[in-house]
């Protein structure tokens, strides 16, 4: 982590587990079976579990293969968020939120893709490794907390239905009709 990460993360702290899981909790109680919402929380958890699999992998090729499906997973949700879900954000009056929500899935994109140049094992490796997982979590607690609950909140049945439609198309599009069966 270099010394402008180690200054934010002291500055910012993270939120505590127990306002994400509240988060969590809460969004999970609003999205609707089947919707773009409750897809997005199933994709969430994927994301969590992609992570502590490469995190417990023991191998160099055992990390890499982890890293490599962690990587696949992160970009094909990104997908599917920026195609769909974060235009719908911008016309729904949260502009600013939308662009930070670019800015940061497009830095955990390039943090991901950095992991390559280190050794798998390494201790750099494991700090950037966590460094990406504090972020994403970050970003995760943002759009379940907030960001994403307005959106069902404010959007109308139509706009739901069709987000719904288009974000399983653009995740299935990226990962396969498999990825949509196994977060089911």
């Amino acid at each position: 982590m270099s010394l402008i990460d180690k200054a934010i993360a002291a500055v910012t702290p993270p939120e505590s587990k127990a306002a994400r899981t509240k988060a969590r909790a809460k969004a999970r109680e609003i999205a609707t079976p089947g919707s773009w919402f409750e897809m997005a929380l199933n994709q969430h958890l994927e994301i969590e579990a992609a992570f502590e699999a490469v995190k417990k992998a023991k191998t160099h090729d055992a990390r890499r293969s982890a890293q490599k499906r962690l990587a696949t997973l992160l970009t094909g949700h990104a997908i599917a968020e920026e195609a769909v879900i974060y235009p719908a954000m911008a016309s729904h009056g949260e502009k600013m939120r939308t662009e930070l929500a670019y800015q940061e899935q497009s830095a955990a994109k390039g943090e991901t893709a950095a992991l390559e140049e280190l050794d798998p094992l390494s201790e750099d490796y494991a700090d950037k490794l966590e460094h990406i997982r504090g972020a994403v979590a970050h970003h995760v607690y943002e759009e379940e907390g907030t960001w994403f609950v307005k959106l069902h909140e404010n959007a109308s049945a139509e706009t739901k239905a069709r987000l719904t439609r288009r974000f399983k198309e653009e995740f299935v599009r990226y990962m396969g009709e498999d990825a949509i069966r196994a977060a089911a």
